[in-house]
């Protein structure tokens, strides 16, 4: 009872960290608030369950990334973020276009930041496991390794609420 009495708030756990409910529903009304300004007719968007276990999804394996990368003495900068994120909104055509983008990407605005981040651990874990012999077609197998191991070590507890966590 007292375990489950320390969960209230939280959508999971990680470790030390916590995902509080509060940043999921944030991230969900984010991305439900941009879809209401662009077309989304020709899109395929999650929604209800889906949409919020996707975005829990979304804040947990960011989090993993980030200590995998730690584990591994792995850093990604602000202006690495920044430097990525104006390759981005150039690669969509602009920052007008960047809402449709990101409501077709189902990530909230605020969180293209986090997302980033996400993409450059991978992206940076992969180079280290490519420096160190792995071949290229097993990097992203021993990525879900680590992610999987690292999981395991922290201990990941999903509230009810969003499923159940299975580390594989």
């Amino acid at each position: 009872l007292l375990t489950g009495c320390s969960q209230v708030g939280a959508a999971a756990t990680l470790g030390d960290t916590k995902i509080t409910q509060a940043t999921v529903q944030g991230s969900v009304e984010a991305i439900l608030a941009e879809r209401a300004k662009v077309d989304t007719t020709q899109m395929q968007l999650e929604t209800g369950e889906e949409l919020n276990r996707g975005q829990l999804r979304f804040h947990l394996l960011s989090a993993l990334l980030r200590a995998v990368g730690a584990d591994l003495k792995i850093e990604v900068t602000k202006a690495e973020i920044d430097t990525r994120r104006a390759s981005i909104v150039n690669q969509v055509g602009g920052e007008e276009q960047m809402p449709a983008a990101l409501v077709n990407a189902g990530i909230a605005p605020d969180d293209l930041d986090t997302y980033i981040e996400a993409i450059s651990f991978s992206d940076k874990i992969s180079q280290y496991f490519l420096a160190s012999g792995i071949t290229e077609d097993a990097v992203g197998g021993e990525i879900q390794k680590r992610i999987v191991a690292k999981a395991k070590a922290l201990g990941v507890t999903v509230n009810p609420r969003y499923g159940k966590w299975d580390a594989e």
